[in-house]
């Protein structure tokens, strides 16, 4: 699939169950295709963002935007609820003076416990009741016109 100049690359660690299933779920809430998951486990991956170690990658998600920044953790998560509908209070709220600051800490803590939490919470169980959405886009030509459409 060719990328589009709006598109959001988000890296993530398909080992960890919990981050999967986010991850299941945000494709699911992307109806307007912004996104583009690439796990940890692909090389491509590491082809990326060769600046970041494997360590600094799987320590929290990381959003390539088009522009060349790289967004990590809780500003990630920002960053994408700013792009897709259903998540923008979300990002709203993420924006209020002081949140920021709590949710990246936050999310450091579940990133560091995010194993244990994956099994208390039993993503791996979840993530078989909620399959990956196809993401893929395919053209279909019609007599009219010539324009991409979502699987």
């Amino acid at each position: 699939m060719a990328r589009s100049s709006a598109q959001q690359i988000v890296l993530y660690d398909d080992s960890c169950p919990l981050c999967t299933f986010q991850m299941r779920a945000l494709t699911w809430l992307d109806w307007r295709g912004v996104i583009s998951l690439k796990p940890l486990s692909s090389p491509a991956s590491q082809a990326l963002a060769p600046q970041l170690g494997p360590g600094e990658l799987r320590a929290e998600i990381h959003c390539l935007a088009p522009d060349g920044r790289i967004h990590r953790g809780a500003r990630a998560i920002r960053h994408l609820a700013l792009r897709i509908p259903a998540l923008v209070p979300l990002a709203v709220l993420l924006w209020v003076p002081g949140v920021i600051w709590i949710a990246t800490r936050v999310y450091a803590l579940v990133s560091r416990n995010r194993h244990l939490l994956s099994r208390w919470f039993g993503c791996e169980e979840a993530c078989a009741y909620l399959p990956a959405r196809n993401q893929e886009v395919e053209l279909n030509v019609n007599a009219d016109a010539e324009t991409p459409r979502r699987a």
